[in-house]
């Protein structure tokens, strides 16, 4: 750790950044751990002493991470850790597609009398052109709490830029020759995804990986693959068999993977996957569905 920077980050997308940018001079360590949703995770004491000795603490925001204000009231009054929120300058698309069910009405204000707007989709990162925003913030935060590194913190963000500049560039150019524009997720995770590259996504609501689809949702996805020519529906990871035989059955619809990247499966870190080699993945998919 010593003559490091410490960088604490809260998912897998941020970790991602923190180490291309950081190279040699940063140490990463990412909180939630893969296959544990963002949203659903709190943090343990371990995890605020971790915090308490690093120099640095990104995360998402937009409301991606509900925890993040009681964690950093719990760090102690010596740490001298600098906090920044990584969707900064990305235009949040309203309507979180997540907290329909929650009875959060009364939550609308603190006691300072701001509001907490948090109606907004969290899943900024799922479009090559936010997380080019997002690597730039990370650049910027860790010059600003190691500015000696400077320079290589630029080097290191123009290569990944770079990458990240041709996997946007690829998505545009495939995805504009696309026949079809509509996707039915399972998960609605790729609104500034759909948004960027001229989509439009259907979320199947109610139909969790694990839960057995009731007839009405069965219904209303066979009518709606019915009047687009849908063939696929994209679910995060593969979604358990009985489910997609039920649904090909009923709908006449294949699935395919479509991954929101918020944490690696063991698989996938054994692999060497990324960031990068995952959107390739998922753009290939897309590509698929909607010729």
């Amino acid at each position: 750790m010593e003559g490091k920077t410490n960088v604490v980050t809260t998912f897998y997308p941020l970790y991602y950044l923190a180490s291309e940018i950081g190279g040699d001079k940063v140490n990463a360590v990412n909180l939630v751990p893969a296959g544990v949703e963002p949203h659903d995770w709190s943090p343990k004491s371990q995890d605020l002493d971790l915090a308490s000795k690093a120099q640095l603490f990104l995360y998402n925001g937009a409301g991606l991470e509900g925890w993040t204000d009681n964690f950093l009231k719990g760090l102690s009054k010596k740490s001298k850790l600098v906090t920044a929120e990584m969707s900064k300058g990305i235009s949040l698309i309203k309507g979180n597609p997540e907290e329909e069910h929650e009875g959060e009405e009364g939550e609308e204000h603190d006691d300072h009398g701001h509001s907490h707007d948090l109606d907004v989709d969290p899943h900024t990162w799922v479009s090559p052109k936010s997380i080019m925003l997002m690597a730039e913030n990370v650049k910027n935060s860790l010059v600003e709490v190691d500015p000696a590194n400077k320079a290589s913190y630029e080097d290191n963000y123009a290569a990944l830029h770079a990458k990240l500049e041709a996997l946007d560039q690829k998505f545009q150019a495939e995805l504009s020759k696309t026949v079809k524009k509509d996707i039915v997720t399972s998960h609605q995770a790729f609104g500034y995804l759909a948004r960027d590259y001229g989509l439009r996504q259907t979320a199947v609501m109610g139909l969790s990986p694990d839960a057995e689809p009731r007839a009405q949702d069965l219904l209303q996805i066979a009518k709606f693959v019915k009047e687009n020519d849908i063939r696929y529906i994209f679910f995060e990871e593969l979604v358990s068999p009985t489910l997609a035989n039920t649904l090909a059955s009923e709908a006449k619809v294949d699935t395919l993977v479509l991954n929101p990247i918020e944490g690696l499966t063991p698989e996938q870190e054994k692999r060497g996957d990324d960031y990068i080699t995952l959107m390739e993945a998922n753009l290939q998919n897309l590509i698929k569905a909607l010729q």
